[in-house]
């Protein structure tokens, strides 16, 4: 099994595809075009951008498209070892806490999120302090 921490290159890696899924986003309503990757445990990365609906409720984030993307790909049994979100309007944009949460079902909370900050850089911060408080149904 491979180590849980990424190397550059993964991250470089999960940062490109990110960043060329949100290319394909479908947002004619806020114009906020996000893209997510996720890198599981077999090493495979997967992406995934948001899609908006004019029932504003119904939009899908980037995050779990890509998590969606990675369940159907690989299996119900997969494990996420990094997350990396971007968007293509130079703002910060981190995970919203339904996507924190989903983020959790499949992975640890030392599982590293990296996300633009306000100022532009790339933050990278486990999962455990951006969701202190998730849960689990399952062992």
């Amino acid at each position: 099994m491979p180590s849980n921490v990424p190397t550059p290159e993964q991250i470089a890696t999960l940062h490109r595809a990110a960043s060329q899924a949100a290319q394909n986003s479908y947002s004619p309503y806020s114009h906020f075009r996000v893209g997510a990757a996720v890198l599981l445990e077999n090493n495979a990365i997967v992406a995934g951008t948001n899609v908006e609906n004019a029932s504003y409720r119904l939009t899908s984030c980037a995050e779990q498209a890509a998590i969606a993307a990675a369940v159907t790909l690989h299996g119900p049994a997969i494990r996420i070892r990094a997350v990396a979100v971007v968007n293509l309007n130079g703002a910060a944009c981190m995970p919203c806490g339904a996507c924190r949460q989903t983020i959790l079902e499949f992975a640890t909370p030392d599982t590293l999120v990296f996300y633009p900050s306000a100022t532009g850089e790339t933050v990278e911060t486990k999962l455990s302090d951006l969701l202190p408080a998730g849960f689990r149904l399952l062992p």
